[in-house]
Parts: structure tokens; sequence; C-alpha cells
């Protein structure tokens, strides 16, 4: 078992499709399939279901590609760590929610490009769950995300605290008659709407009208020409107030704050480029040089 086998393996898994894995590696299909039927009989087990939809991970598949992530992630590290210098340089991969992304990292991003231009930065935006998946796969070098991290193989620390609020239609009146519109969520795995359904709960509104959007300003948008409401960071909200847009509520305690964490894996080599993006982020928290 090679690691380009383990490659192929990785990303058939992650597509789901041997059609995608094959354009997004370069290779032809049927290197991909032969690749993977040589995996197969090599391990002498089944890796994956195939069906017209593609092609699904059998239980050692999951199994192989808890192993794959974690070797072909310490490969890359290994020529991470001996190609680094002191001065930052090479791809920075960094991921966020789409909230911070929108109204916290523009600044900063631009700030750290000014200093180290010769860093690729790569932005990728998601849900809190997702992001945190990238960072345990050794997809992404490190993340914002909307709650507290408590996962085992990761360390976190707080970077910023937002304000949340119920945005609505400017013509909604009270919190009271907010409550009785749809509710305008990202998909399942977003912290707000973990913060939400609790709270909605809590006020005895447990299974209320949901309706999934994937980006952010369709949410503003939805809710500003009166489609329904959401939970968003007062930031997001504040300038489509100041313009009549929509309209905000605050929330009690203690769901009206939430943190947003920078999280990054245990035990990854942290290069100069993600060390000097971690020293912006909080003085000390980079290492020495």
């Amino acid at each position: 078992m090679e690691s380009p086998d383990l490659r192929i393996f990785q990303m058939v898994a992650r597509e789901g499709s041997v059609t995608k894995a094959a354009q997004r590696l370069g290779y032809v299909q049927s290197n991909i399939t032969a690749r993977i039927q040589q995996l197969e009989s090599e391990l002498q087990t089944v890796l994956f279901f195939r069906h017209n939809r593609g092609m699904t991970l059998t239980s050692s598949g999951k199994s192989l590609l808890a192993y794959a992530d974690k070797i072909i992630g310490l490969l890359d590290e290994a020529v991470l760590a001996l190609s680094s210098t002191g001065e930052p340089s090479g791809p920075l991969l960094i991921g966020s929610t789409q909230t911070a992304a929108a109204v916290r990292l523009p600044k900063l991003l631009a700030s750290y490009y000014s200093r180290h231009s010769n860093v690729q930065l790569s932005l990728t935006t998601g849900h809190t769950q997702f992001l945190m998946d990238k960072v345990l796969h050794y997809e992404l070098d490190g993340a914002f995300i909307g709650c507290t991290c408590n996962h085992p193989e990761l360390q976190a620390v707080t970077v910023f605290e937002e304000e949340l609020v119920v945005a609505a239609g400017p013509a909604v009146a009270s919190l009271t008659e907010a409550l009785t519109k749809p509710i305008l969520v990202f998909n399942p795995g977003c912290s707000y709407r973990d913060v939400l359904e609790q709270w909605l709960q809590s006020v005895g509104i447990p299974q209320p009208v949901m309706m999934e959007f994937g980006m952010l300003e369709a949410i503003v948008g939805g809710v500003s020409a009166g489609l329904g409401i959401s939970l968003m960071p007062r930031a997001v909200t504040q300038k489509h107030e100041e313009e009549g847009l929509i309209r905000t509520f605050d929330i009690p305690e203690p769901y009206r704050y939430i943190k947003t964490e920078f999280i990054t894996r245990k035990d990854a080599f942290v290069s100069s480029s993600l060390n000097a993006f971690m020293g912006m982020l909080a003085p000390g928290l980079s290492s020495p040089s």
C-alpha cells in the first residue's frame, strides 16, 4: 500500500465519485478505478459500495479513511516542516464561518497579507462542524468556528465574542410577532442554528418552520424581504439596520453571546506562516522564532 494509492482512495472517498476524483487529481477514470480495485485486492476487503449515484464507503472503507487522513496529513506536514523557513511563505489554508468571514476577517487578512505577501492565503467558508472536520483531516491549517471547541485533538483560542440578535423585516413590530415567522437558517452543523433551536425550545417553540439557505447574503435578503427571521451577530446586522432594511430584537442570557474561536490541530506542525497569523490574533499566541 503506497501513499499515492491512499491519496487516490482519500479523494474518491471525499468526492463520492470516480469521475469527480479523476477531475480533481488530473487522472483518467480507468486509472482511478484500477487503483481502487488493486487496493481492495491487497487489503482483501471491499472499501466502497458502488451504486448509480456514485460510491459510498463501507465500514472497512471508513476505517481506512481515518488512517489515510492521518498518514497523508503527516506526510504533507513533513514536507512543510523540512521546507519551512523563518520568513512566512507558501500556502496558508484558513477556514471560517460565513459571518466571521463577512465582518471580522477582511481587515485581518488584508493586514496579514500586507506584512507577508509571499504567503498564498486561501479562505474556505462553512458551518462549524464542517470546519472542524476539515482541520481534523489536515485540509485546513486552522479555522474560525462559532462555538467553544472541546474536541480532544484540537486546541482553540477565543478571538471574538459576538452578541446575537433576532433579525426581522422592518415591518415586524415586536419579538413576539417575530417568533410567529419562519426561521431562516444555515444547514445543520451551524452553531448559530443550534443556539436558536435551544432558545426557541426554552420559550415553548420546539418545532418552528425552518427554511435552509446556503449563503449569508441569502438569509439577510430573505429577512429584509419579510420572508422570515434569523439569529445572527449584531456585527452582521448593524449596517442593514442603519439602512432601515431590517429590525433587530435582543434575546436573553445565556443565549445572547457566543464565542468565535480559532482552532488548530494539537499535533500539527506550526509553519512560519501560521505562526505569524496566530500572532496577529492574540499577542503571545505565536511560538518563539
